[in-house]
């Protein structure tokens, strides 16, 4: 008897999940469900929280999972040009760490999740993306100017595209202390390219996730005067818009603001929740032990176009307290979004 086999080609998107011979394919629909998650270090977060982190992914059964600060180098060996789609194996420790990871990401719940990776190339920020099956994109791509091959420098960005939406995930570069070039600068080039992207993108509705490096206003900090007149080492820039905690200056703020007012979108947690939550009103949370105990600030969002605003659902984050209950052994905590269907969407049954 002959035997006929079907060679299985590479996905083009990068994707680390091969379908199996007698894998079900699952009826096409659109993302409704979001999970973002700074997880300062993904591996660390495999090796000593993984338990508790794949319960919350198996309770709220995200579509989208969106992490940044994974932490984990891209290939290539020392000195040649990276792969930053691709995780570092060429020695022993990297082929170790990445067998730890891929073993994770291959058991219940995420072995139904497609994977695609944005990296730095030493262990320093980088994002990951992860789509369940049924809600694959038409495209992923790894840069605000959605250039097939390029990554952004550090793998802040994710941008994936499906039917009826486009979801970006960022790890957006931290303000700073000072006015260097990896710090003031780098962040307003940043937050112009971003101005831009949003200005120039809108013939699809956008959902922008991830650690933004913000508070937008007074209410997204715990203690608004504290943030407000924070100094490094006692040094005091020679802008008064730049002055205090990075992610609470002036500066940033009203660029934020720019940025949703022109590009028209909306802070889906923010529409939902007015008031003020001293509990559970933050993602990020200083360490339990020092000046910053107790000190805490909302820089982790889900940031809709304003059409979609009626179709939120609920968007919640999900860590709370001093102790960082709910953490799970990062400084910032899940933010999950949901949104309800649009009528005659492929997520409803055909009348």
């Amino acid at each position: 008897m002959k035997r006929f086999f079907k060679t299985v080609e590479k996905d083009s998107d990068a994707s680390l999940k091969k379908p199996k011979p007698n894998e079900e394919i699952e009826e096409k629909k659109e993302p409704l469900k979001f999970f973002t998650w700074n997880a300062n270090s993904f591996l660390l977060r495999v090796k000593n929280n993984w338990n508790e982190f794949t319960k919350s992914i198996t309770t709220f059964d995200p579509d989208v999972i969106a992490i940044q600060e994974v932490r984990m180098p891209a290939a290539g060996s020392k000195g040649t040009p990276k792969n930053q789609g691709e995780l570092k194996d060429d020695t022993s420790p990297s082929r170790e760490e990445k067998k730890i990871l891929m073993r994770a990401l291959s058991s219940p719940p995420f072995g139904n999740y497609l994977v695609w990776w944005s990296l730095a190339d030493s262990k320093y920020a980088g994002t990951a993306l992860l789509v369940k099956k049924c809600c694959k994109p038409k495209s992923v791509v790894f840069n605000l100017d959605q250039i097939a091959s390029k990554h952004e420098p550090d793998g802040r960005v994710i941008l994936a595209e499906f039917e009826t939406l486009r979801l970006l995930n960022t790890y957006v570069p931290n303000n700073g202390w000072k006015e260097e070039v990896n710090s003031f600068q780098r962040r307003r080039k940043w937050d112009k390219r971003i101005l831009d992207f949003v200005t120039q993108n809108s013939d699809k509705p956008l959902i922008w996730c991830g650690d933004l490096n913000v508070s937008h206003e007074e209410i997204d900090v715990s203690h608004p005067e504290f943030f407000s007149s924070a100094k490094l080492n006692g040094y005091v820039p020679p802008n008064k818009e730049d002055w205090g905690q990075p992610g609470f200056t002036s500066s940033e703020r009203k660029r934020f603001g720019t940025i949703l007012r022109e590009g028209k979108l909306v802070d889906a947690y923010r529409f939902l929740h007015k008031d003020k939550d001293m509990e559970r009103g933050f993602s990020w949370s200083g360490n339990p032990v020092g000046k910053y105990r107790g000190k805490r600030m909302r820089i982790d969002y889900f940031i809709v176009a304003e059409e979609f605003k009626e179709k939120i659902v609920a968007c919640e984050m999900h860590g709370q307290g001093i102790e960082l209950q709910g953490f799970y052994g990062s400084d910032h905590c899940p933010v999950t979004l949901e949104l309800s269907p649009t009528s005659n969407s492929q997520n409803e049954d055909p009348v």
